[in-house]
């Protein structure tokens, strides 16, 4: 592994530091509630306001509106945003997935498109992959489209299509094969959310929120020209996306997962238990070692990939560690904080009385979802095995 910063890069890290101060102090950031920092109207005004101010797809090439910086200043960026406790947008499906993808995979047409309303945040994306039948197995899938001239007419339905609602766009994965072998059949369009036919339905969750849905097709016709890839090429495209979700595009969340031990840290000192704080108590304090571990390990894991990434390769299915590690740690670390506030686990975020603002309750309950989405951890386990060791199937 070789990830060494420059004084340049610290001097970009100070920079870096001082812009997400001084902005999220003028959206009054930190005196918001829990349920106000995870509302969706407060993520898209912040992230279209990182991507006015110039801060959004640092990768990118310039003529699509990134900034073409290296590994190690995209790093110190995720780090100090995470750092900040800065919003996750509800664009970064788009920012991390799709543009990535498209500017590898898509046609010259396509990039100059889509991928300028991307970084202004002009256009909300979405992921239409998951179906009520074909979830973890998702070569199941069964919405076909059918090309007729110069539109492919799409029917069937998505599930977990998370923030359809608020989405302008949807990459979806559809079948144009019947005949041939189901990860062969199967093609990779981008569908404007507004064509007639296309119903989204919205699930209540566990949380109380409704950023998962349902979204029916029936009829929608989708240009040609939309397709990414060869017709029935789309599991290549499919699992080239999966990559950047489940590599760079995880980055930023070791780096929360991070902040988020130091916050469960000082619970544990302020929580009084029988006469004593819980940091004392040795059952919490192992488990709070041997998070400490799982956090170190992750990063440690992330800078070997980024270091992989610098000397130009390209994310892999070794990827799919980053996503299982960071998955079920993040749920033993909410388990834990669930454990340390004790009676209090059973407040809400509408409770003025909750314990940091509800936000272990909820980060507890939205953890739920993490060993599925991107991909179960069952799957992950599958493709490390059979794809990065080298085991049977």
């Amino acid at each position: 592994m070789d990830l060494k910063f420059s004084p340049e890069d610290n001097a970009f890290r100070a920079e870096i530091r001082a812009w997400l101060a001084e902005n999220l102090a003028a959206m009054g950031h930190h005196s918001k509630t829990r349920a106000e920092k995870i509302a969706p109207e407060y993520r898209r005004a912040w992230e279209d306001h990182v991507c006015r101010s110039g801060w959004a797809d640092l990768s990118w090439p310039r003529e699509f509106g990134g900034k073409e910086m290296p590994i190690q200043r995209q790093v110190i960026f995720w780090e100090e945003y995470g750092a900040a406790d800065a919003p996750i947008g509800i664009n970064q499906l788009a920012h991390g997935i799709l543009g990535p993808t498209l500017i590898v995979h898509g046609t010259e047409a396509q990039k100059r498109r889509f991928l300028p309303k991307i970084n202004s945040n002009e256009e909300i994306w979405c992921q239409g992959y998951s179906e009520p039948g074909a979830g973890s197995d998702l070569a199941a899938l069964r919405t076909r489209a059918e090309r007729r001239g110069d539109v492919y007419v799409v029917n069937g339905q998505k599930v977990w299509t998370s923030l359809a609602q608020y989405s302008d766009w949807c990459f979806v994965l559809v079948r144009t094969d019947a005949n041939a072998a189901k990860h062969k059949g199967i093609s990779f369009l981008l569908v404007d959310m507004k064509t007639q036919g296309i119903e989204v339905r919205p699930l209540r969750q566990i949380t109380g929120e409704s950023d998962f849905n349902e979204v029916f097709f029936n009829d929608v016709e989708v240009p040609v020209d939309n397709i990414v890839g060869a017709e029935n090429g789309g599991w290549e495209i499919a699992m080239a996306a999966a990559s950047f979700e489940r590599g760079t595009y995880f980055i930023p969340r070791q780096v929360r997962l991070a902040a988020e031990l130091t916050a469960l840290i000082e619970t544990a000192r302020r929580t009084i238990r029988n006469g004593r704080a819980l940091i004392e108590d040795s059952a919490i304090r192992d488990r709070i070692v041997r998070l400490h571990m799982d956090v170190t390990i992750m990063r440690q894991h992330s800078y070997r990939t980024l270091s992989a990434l610098m000397h130009g390769a390209v994310p892999g299915p070794e990827a799919s560690f980053t996503k299982l590690f960071w998955s079920e740690t993040s749920q033993r670390l909410q388990e834990l904080g669930m454990d340390i506030i004790g009676a209090d686990a059973s407040l809400g975020l509408e409770d003025a009385d909750a314990a940091d603002g509800g936000r272990w309750q909820y980060d507890f309950l939205r953890t739920r979802s993490q060993t599925i989405l991107a991909g179960t951890s069952e799957i992950q386990r599958n493709i490390i095995s059979e794809r990065t060791l080298g085991m049977p199937r």
